[in-house]
């Protein structure tokens, strides 16, 4: 399990943010510790209460930061708390849902925290380094023209590899459960050297429908999984001009809480597709690659 460390490059300078966020990172590490060192039963009570203390805590320093960004007038500030709102109204709903049908398990709170803490050193990172001019925080960029093109090519995948129509459900996918479903992320480059990172769910049922229609004999479930998921990758790729691809292997399969955490990480692109006979999800976002030069 990854440690969780608090590391000075989360600083952004405003010391009420910064205290508040080395304050998070040693609750979750204290949460983490308990949680590795006591894996048997009696420690649910000790798990219920210091989580609810870290939700508390996060939620008085989410009104805090909120409350400097007023302060100075942070022109991205709507952007920012809406963020703030998604994570205390999805994510942490999700979140705790799971560790009730756990009963507070030793290894539920592991991936409580472990997600949680990947949320906020993404978030810190991106989102509350641009309150002081740092990172590259998403400004609210108006994805609308590429939603439609990504909708048409996905139907068009849909009735490619399953033979039925798929109908944009939500713009604005907020990674909740879409059913059991397998799950997959795949890298891409592109000529003007910009990297792609694409994230895909799919429920069981359109995945079964995918394998039936392009099975070949002798390959195990993971394989026929791998198949479907690059049949619809090399569909989708194309919009977006992509060049090469990561070859795509086991490695490339997540299970629900690899996928979520992936999630976590912030996707400008987050949509969710319905069929006839189950949902699927795609996701991506892009970055510029530094040129890389060979030594002399």
């Amino acid at each position: 399990m990854e440690q969780i460390v608090w590391d000075e490059k989360y600083n952004i300078g405003v010391e009420v943010v910064d205290t508040a966020h080395a304050k998070l990172f040693r609750i979750m590490k204290k949460l983490m510790d308990i949680s590795q060192d006591n894996s048997g039963d009696g420690y649910q009570s000790t798990y219920r209460e210091m989580i609810k203390y870290l939700e508390t805590y996060s939620m008085t320093h989410f009104s805090e930061e909120e409350e400097y960004m007023r302060s100075i007038r942070y022109k991205s500030y709507g952007h920012h708390k809406k963020i703030h709102d998604s994570f205390r109204d999805k994510t942490l709903v999700s979140l705790k849902k799971d560790l009730e049908l756990s009963g507070y398990s030793g290894s539920a709170v592991q991936r409580f925290v472990a997600i949680m803490s990947g949320w906020l050193a993404e978030h810190i990172m991106k989102e509350d380094q641009a309150i002081v001019g740092r990172g590259n925080a998403r400004k609210g960029r108006d994805l609308s023209s590429q939603i439609g093109i990504i909708s048409r090519a996905a139907n068009r995948v849909a009735q490619e590899v399953f033979q039925v129509e798929a109908k944009l459900d939500s713009a604005e996918y907020k990674g909740h459960n879409i059913g059991k479903g397998f799950y997959c992320r795949q890298w891409y480059d592109t000529e003007g050297g910009i990297r792609l990172q694409f994230l895909l769910g799919m429920e069981e049922p359109l995945m079964a429908r995918g394998i039936t229609r392009m099975v070949r004999k002798g390959e195990g479930t993971k394989e026929n999984i791998l198949l479907v998921f690059q049949q619809i990758l090399e569909h989708m790729g194309k919009i977006f001009r992509a060049e090469a691809a990561d070859e795509l292997t086991k490695d490339n399969l997540l299970d629900r809480d690899g996928f979520r955490a992936d999630f976590m990480k912030g996707y400008p692109c987050s949509l969710l597709f319905s069929t006839k006979i189950g949902y699927f999800v795609f996701c991506y976002r892009s970055w510029r690659v530094k040129n890389q030069k060979a030594d002399a």
